[in-house]
């Protein structure tokens, strides 16, 4: 099998997260340390008028965007740099799914590199992340 021609403009296959689960929002919250609850406690949410979905954490959000680009260019240590913005607020149960497009290839210190554009998009289409990426090819 050889290995598919990458240039620019190629895009990543898509990354998708079926349904954002409240579970692993609670338990990111305690690695975390983090004690906001609107991550995990559904009266909180109510009582600030926040509906009743537990709001995703960034952290959670940035490495859906990292899987999908490292799924593609063979694994996490082909991850040399990714850069993101937040744009909008991921709620349990939603579905996501990541896309990117290679933007510029380039060769440093002997080492063939793609920079992507990437988004996370919620079911929809509206963005939650967008940013770049810079990869190892391989």
């Amino acid at each position: 099998m050889s290995t598919p021609t990458v240039e620019v403009g190629t895009e990543l296959p898509p990354y998708d997260v079926p349904s954002v689960s409240a579970e692993k929002m609670k338990t990111m919250a305690a690695l975390l340390s983090d004690p906001t609850p609107i991550h995990w406690d559904v009266a909180t949410l109510r009582a600030l008028g926040m509906g009743d979905r537990p709001v995703n954490q960034g952290p959670l959000n940035m490495g859906y965007v990292m899987n999908a680009v490292t799924a593609w260019a063979g694994g996490p240590q082909s991850l040399r740099r990714l850069r993101v913005r937040f744009l909008g607020t991921v709620l349990a149960g939603q579905s996501l799914r990541v896309r990117a497009t290679v933007t510029a290839l380039r060769e440093e210190d002997g080492v063939r590199l793609a920079d992507c554009d990437v988004v996370l998009e919620v079911e929809g289409g509206d963005p939650a992340v967008s940013g770049t990426a810079t990869v190892v090819l391989p």
